[in-house]
């Protein structure tokens, strides 16, 4: 007598349901990072027609550096963001590394060598303490960071007073291995008539490590299920806390590299450098497609997103405006943005649920795929 099994076994010659191959339509408009794209192309032709700079070798490379520094910062914000946190340290971290290694390396007689990988270490903890913070006290993000940004804002102002007799740190060049350090953080490179910053090098192997990690890691997926829907992410066995502690280190990483960047390609750092600029990151994340509410985004959305703000700033100094209209833009960026994201993604989910119950109706009917398969983000069956 057999025995059954608890699911019907298809009749001989029977063709298995399946769920059909997206759109290209509807998988484009799935893609964080589509309207970014636009956006970025919209803004460098609109600058190339206003301004004969804007193209040069030079305009180039300068409206690229810009965009390199905050590329950086954006990217690792976009990763905490799909997380499903915020940080608002991250702009006054990047004046705190540099003006940690700066005190170091002028003031105390330590080798640069050993300031940056202190500064590093000093970094790392502050992000590991925010994240544990957040994650132990079920406190808000944004109001914990909130904290951290005025401790450290304090800190810097303060003690490099107390230090130094002023609100800036000086005298770089002639710190031991200093040159040796500005090879890697503050090298340039002569590319016909213009010079290219190495910080743009750094962004683009950041921005590649980072889509790298979402879409080819287990630690990607674990990001995106903590940012879409922690419990049940949890429950599934996805390490939540460990995840978003982890990406509070990566955005703290992230304001410490950029802090080196600064700092060895100008040689001097004050002690309010990279404060204002945190709602900046957050900006260019959100015009890359990252949603507020965590769980959709992409790291190359990111630096597409620093990239439209890069040329859009440079853009202004060259056609001699004022710039004011540059902050004006922000906050057109951001509305139309989050407008724009919210609504892609309820067309392509009514899309995709349309296609597939016209198409599929015997899946849409049992309420989900064919044999207990998945839907992966393109709206492809994974098993």
């Amino acid at each position: 007598m057999g025995t059954s099994t608890g699911a019907a076994e298809p009749l001989p010659g029977a063709r298995r349901p399946t769920v059909p191959r997206a759109s290209l339509r509807v998988r484009l408009l799935r893609r964080p990072e589509v309207g970014a794209l636009a956006a970025a192309v919209a803004v460098f032709v609109f600058f190339s027609l206003v301004t004969d700079t804007f193209l040069t070798p030079q305009g180039v490379a300068t409206w690229l550096e810009s965009a390199a520094l905050f590329g950086i910062m954006a990217v690792a914000v976009s990763m905490l963001m799909i997380g499903g946190e915020f940080d608002l340290s991250t702009g006054v971290m990047v004046g705190s590394t540099g003006l940690l290694t700066g005190v170091l390396a002028t003031h105390a007689g330590v080798n640069v060598w050993v300031a940056v990988v202190v500064s590093l270490v000093a970094a790392l903890a502050v992000g590991l303490v925010n994240g544990l913070l957040v994650v132990r006290t079920g406190l808000p993000s944004f109001i914990v960071t909130l904290g951290t940004f005025f401790v450290l804002q304090g800190l810097n102002l303060a003690l490099t007073k107390a230090v130094t007799g002023q609100v800036a740190v000086q005298g770089m060049t002639g710190a031991a291995g200093f040159w040796d350090a500005r090879w890697l953080f503050g090298s340039s490179m002569r590319l016909g008539p213009a010079t290219f910053q190495v910080s743009i090098l750094w962004w683009a192997l950041f921005t590649a490590a980072c889509t790298w990690v979402l879409l080819r890691t287990r630690a990607g997926n674990w990001i995106f299920a903590a940012g879409g829907e922690a419990r049940s992410a949890r429950h599934s066995g996805v390490p939540v806390l460990r995840t978003k502690v982890g990406l509070f280190a990566l955005t703290a990483f992230a304001g410490w590299l950029v802090g080196m960047l600064s700092l060895f390609r100008t040689t001097t750092v004050q002690a309010s450098t990279g404060v204002g600029v945190e709602f900046v990151y957050i900006i260019c994340a959100v015009v890359g497609g990252c949603l507020l509410t965590g769980g959709f985004g992409s790291a190359i959305g990111g630096a597409l997103g620093a990239l439209i703000y890069g040329m859009t700033y440079q853009g202004i100094v060259f056609a001699g405006w004022d710039n004011n209209w540059l902050k004006a833009f922000l906050g057109v960026m951001l509305l139309a943005a989050v407008a724009v994201n919210t609504s892609v993604r309820r067309r392509a989910h009514t899309a995709g649920a349309a296609r597939t119950a016209r198409t599929s109706p015997h899946v849409a009917a049992a309420g989900g795929s064919p044999g207990g398969a998945a839907l992966d983000p393109e709206g492809e069956v994974r098993r």
